[in-house]
């Protein structure tokens, strides 16, 4: 299990990857709350923005009306995805009623740590931003203001690679 929940590397933004740091993002196939599965490597073309998450992680409730507001300011854009994966080991009706109560818009995905753990996430909440080359652009370790979205959704755009 990884350890800890809302321990901060200090940054207020999303730290945006560079040189060797940039890597490409660790393939899954997920379940989703609806009985569906993601797989990552099938939003290739898209901008994903990955957020790991627990039930049991107090800062992680406080992350997602900036990820309910980020992802209802893109969701008709085309080219972004929000994925809030869930790291609980408890069943899909425990993790179903959390995310129903903090009124959770943007696709849920059923995890355990692996995934997390094959990202690197030290903590929780973790979010990542992967290109639509699949490269993982940027990370941030803590709670992040939709605003540190927008700007990071904005540099990846006005990017022109991937």
């Amino acid at each position: 299990m990884i350890w800890g929940c809302g321990e901060s590397r200090g940054e207020t933004a999303l730290a945006e990857l560079v040189g060797a740091a940039r890597r490409e993002a660790p393939d899954f196939t997920l379940a989703t709350l609806d009985g569906g599965t993601v797989h990552l490597a099938d939003l290739r073309g898209k901008i994903v923005v990955i957020d790991f998450w627990a039930t049991w992680c107090l800062p992680c409730e406080f992350q997602v009306p900036a990820l309910n507001a980020f992802w209802e300011a893109h969701e008709a854009d085309g080219d972004v995805e929000v994925l809030g994966v869930s790291v609980d080991f408890d069943s899909p009706e425990v993790v179903a009623k959390w995310v129903d109560s903090k009124g959770v818009r943007y696709k849920v995905l059923l995890a355990g740590d692996d995934a997390a753990r094959s990202f690197g996430a030290q903590g929780f909440p973790t979010l990542y931003i992967v290109g639509p080359d699949g490269i993982v652009d940027s990370e941030h370790a803590g709670l992040i203001e939709a605003a540190d979205l927008e700007a990071a959704l904005a540099r990846r755009r006005g990017s022109g690679s991937g």
